[in-house]
């Protein structure tokens, strides 16, 4: 019979493959929530605490204010940085907007990886600098695992071709 021979494997029955392609698909919505939770804790609680001039580490660390000094940038671009933290996590938070989410995405990326920059440009040797690129980090693994729903478009011929399938 021609049907046994089209089995790619005899012993695993063929809907194996649609548990596994079932599986990652889990893994991938499990990896996009727990990243993009990470990431709107980090906007809206840190969006909160550097309009209200709070401390770095929530309730303990120096003030944002001290910080923000150090690295010789003025007190008034907390507001601006806060503002714009707390909208980019309402933007990843409501359903639809693909276009807002991608902006949203950008300036995480950009605020994080400028922190980044700003720490090692002032020469601190006490990894301050580490903490912002693993915010920028989870921000690129929120937006790369992100559902079709919340994709603007496509990112090569390969997501393409996979989003058809």
């Amino acid at each position: 019979m021609v049907v046994a021979a089209e089995c790619e494997n005899p012993r695993r029955p063929p809907h194996a493959k649609y548990q596994r392609e079932e599986t990652t698909m889990n893994l991938k919505v499990i990896g996009y929530w727990a990243a993009t939770a990470i990431i709107e804790f980090e906007l809206l609680v840190g969006g909160m605490t550097d309009l209200a001039h709070g401390r770095a580490l929530l309730v303990v660390g120096p003030p944002v204010v001290d910080v923000l000094a150090h690295l010789g940038y003025p007190a008034y671009l907390l507001t601006i940085i806060g503002t714009w933290k707390l909208l980019g996590g309402i933007a990843l938070a409501v359903p639809r907007f693909p276009r807002l989410k991608e902006w949203a995405y950008a300036g995480v990326f950009f605020e994080m990886t400028g922190a980044a920059a700003s720490w090692i440009a002032m020469g601190d040797k006490t990894g301050q600098f580490i903490a912002p690129l693993v915010f920028a980090v989870f921000a690129m693994a929120s937006w790369a695992l992100r559902p079709p729903s919340r994709i603007l478009g496509t990112v090569s011929p390969v997501m393409m071709k996979a989003r058809d399938a």
